[in-house]
């Protein structure tokens, strides 16, 4: 793939070559690194495509996909270029891998989130369903950005009572964005911080089983 993103990916298992399966792309959080999530998905990757991303940009102890002003206002030059790239990787993959077009899911956390609701806006139904793991959407996207349908998108939006670095009133105005926009979306708060809690991980595992009932053997 021509991507200035370092990327692991792994596929199915015992691939049938006249088969298309579905994609789960990852995206971390700002200091983190490509290893952080696939454990959150390690139940599908015998079934699924799963690609994740490390972030372009050096942020001690890893890195990240945009810089920011503050909490809650990327840069926004930067953010607007990796939200491309994005788009383009995701695009590259369903064309040179064995994707189904409509099974493609994108999992993010903290500004991996942030990434994810921002690619349902800008790529409407190229994006089947996003979770959404302690972040929010900006303003700019819905409000500057020619945002595509989300009538289609089944989201899972959660975020901890107490979280310290992104505030919890972020993550239920994501909610409503959405909604408003006409997704159906799965909302959870915990009482944590910023975080993935066991049941946090519990109830996107059961998002992301029932989103793929149909290409489980």
């Amino acid at each position: 793939m021509n991507t200035p993103f370092t990327f692991k990916h792994t596929q199915p298992t015992n691939m049938d070559p006249n088969k298309k399966y579905p994609a789960i792309f990852l995206l971390h959080g700002m200091g983190s690194n490509e290893d952080d999530l696939p454990q959150l998905v390690q139940d599908y990757k015998e079934r699924c495509h799963v690609f994740s991303l490390r972030g372009p940009i050096t942020q001690k102890p890893g890195y990240a996909f945009f810089t920011i002003q503050e909490v809650g206002k990327p840069d926004r030059e930067v953010f607007d270029k990796v939200l491309v790239a994005l788009q383009q990787f995701v695009l590259e993959a369903i064309a040179e891998y064995q994707i189904d077009p409509h099974k493609v899911y994108v999992l993010g956390f903290s500004q991996g989130a942030v990434l994810a609701q921002s690619l349902a806006f800008a790529m409407g139904n190229l994006i089947t369903g996003i979770v959404a793991l302690s972040g929010y959407t900006p303003k700019f996207v819905t409000e500057e950005y020619a945002i595509r349908s989300v009538n289609h998108l089944h989201a899972f939006i959660s975020h901890g009572d107490y979280d310290y670095v992104i505030p919890s009133q972020w993550g239920v105005e994501s909610k409503e964005k959405f909604e408003q926009f006409g997704a159906t979306v799965t909302f959870k708060q915990y009482p944590d911080g910023h975080g993935v809690t066991p049941e946090n991980l519990r109830d996107l595992t059961a998002f992301l089983a029932q989103e793929l009932q149909d290409n489980i053997q």
